[in-house]
Formats: structure tokens, C-alpha cells, sequence
């Protein structure tokens, strides 16, 4: 068996496995030996509310860090639950996220405001499709690249990445976006945390099928 989690990241994603270590757990050794089928499904609901759990801490945190709207961080996070090689996942997706999901976008006369943030000359609009964003003219003197990051100016009047082009292409429009670079040094941290929260609950479950089996066994 693996020696324990890890996490991985690329270019626009964060992966963090869970995996368990029976020998890890102090004292269940005869009982792994005894009933393999046991461990198993101990481990399996162990992993998968360490899933949970690690799911419900990285939402919290990255919401008050980049004062996002939690259930916007919810939806870049996937729990693939533990499969046959004993493993559980979590993917996080990093591409910058749409300003207008932080929060509640209001349009004021500077701009538009969304959970503590002000976009100067922005406007909130549906350019394309029936949902808004906060857009703002390339040529707006109030434009900061920071605020608009990963955006690339389109050819032909296509969109790509934060970039669209409005009346074909003579005022270029990029959409406010949330960079969540900040968050990639956490991984570890995240990683460790879940581990040792992973060793927790599954000795946890392991007590619980010895009880199951020693309750059998007194029945018998």
C-alpha cells in the first residue's frame, strides 16, 4: 500500500490523493489480518468523508481569502470518491474565476462593486448569452491588467479566455476575473491536514466494524 496523500498541480489545476495506511493505525494489525473485507470498507468511508471534510475546508478558506462567494469555490472543487486502488481525489480548478460570481454585483455610478471589490469604469452587462458579467473597455483609462487576468485580445469577433470583441472587434472588452494563484502554496498544508484528519476518522471506522464483528461474534 501507498505510503500516504499527496497533492499535484499543474498549470490550471490542484489534485490532492487521499489514500490510508493501515500501518498507520496502531493496534489493528491482527484485525487487518483477520478480516481484510472489514479494513476495506473502513478505509473506503474513511477516505470518502476526509473527501468531505477537505471539500468543505478549502471552500471556507479560499472564500474569505479571495472574499469569493463560497458556493462559487464549491463548484471549481470535484470529490471523486475512493475507487479500486484504494485512492480518493479532490480537483481544484485554478483558471481565474468571474468576478461576477464573488458575490452580488451592483452597478454604481463609478463602476460596478462586488464583495468588496470596485471595478472603476466596468459596467455589469449579458454581452453574449442571457447571463452578466462585469466587463470594461480595453481603452477605459481605468483598465488594470490585474484586475483582468489571462485575458488575450480575439480575432474575428471571437471570444478566448477574458477577451470578446463588441462590434466587431473595434472596442475590445475584457471581463473582470479573479486570479486564484494565491492559493496554490496551501496545497501542501491542505494535504497534510487531510491526512492526518484521514487517520483520524478511519480509526475511527475501524472501531467500528471490530464492534460490529465482536457484537457478532457475542450473538453467536
Amino acid at each position: 500500500m501507498s505510503v500516504g496523500s499527496y497533492s499535484k498541480l499543474s498549470s490550471s489545476t490542484g489534485m490532492i490523493t487521499l489514500q490510508a495506511n493501515a500501518r498507520h493505525v496502531a493496534g489493528f494489525d491482527d484485525f487487518a489480518t483477520l478480516a481484510p473485507k472489514a479494513i476495506a470498507a473502513a478505509q473506503r468511508r474513511a477516505i470518502n468523508k476526509a473527501l468531505g471534510w477537505l471539500r468543505r475546508r478549502i471552500a471556507r478558506e479560499v472564500g474569505q481569502q479571495e472574499r469569493i462567494a463560497i458556493a462559487a469555490v464549491r463548484q471549481r472543487l470535484r470529490a471523486y470518491k475512493v475507487g479500486s486502488n484504494g485512492q480518493g481525489k479532490l480537483w481544484f480548478g485554478l483558471d481565474p474565476i468571474a468576478a461576477s460570481r464573488a458575490g452580488r454585483p451592483r452597478q454604481i455610478r463609478a463602476g460596478v462593486s462586488v464583495a468588496g471589490r470596485r471595478y472603476q469604469g466596468a459596467f455589469f452587462k449579458a454581452v453574449y448569452g442571457s447571463k452578466a458579467d462585469i466587463w470594461i473597455r480595453k481603452a477605459s483609462k481605468h483598465f488594470k491588467e490585474s484586475d483582468y487576468p489571462d485575458s488575450e485580445v480575439s480575432g474575428g469577433g471571437r471570444s478566448r479566455s477574458g477577451w470578446i470583441a463588441e462590434n466587431g472587434s473595434r472596442f475590445p472588452l475584457a471581463k473582470a476575473m479573479i486570479s486564484l494563484e494565491d492559493v496554490r502554496p496551501h496545497f501542501e498544508s491542505w494535504t497534510n491536514k487531510a491526512h492526518q484528519h484521514l487517520l483520524v476518522v478511519m480509526r475511527q471506522e475501524l472501531n467500528y466494524e471490530l464492534q460490529k464483528l465482536l457484537g457478532r461474534v457475542r450473538s453467536g
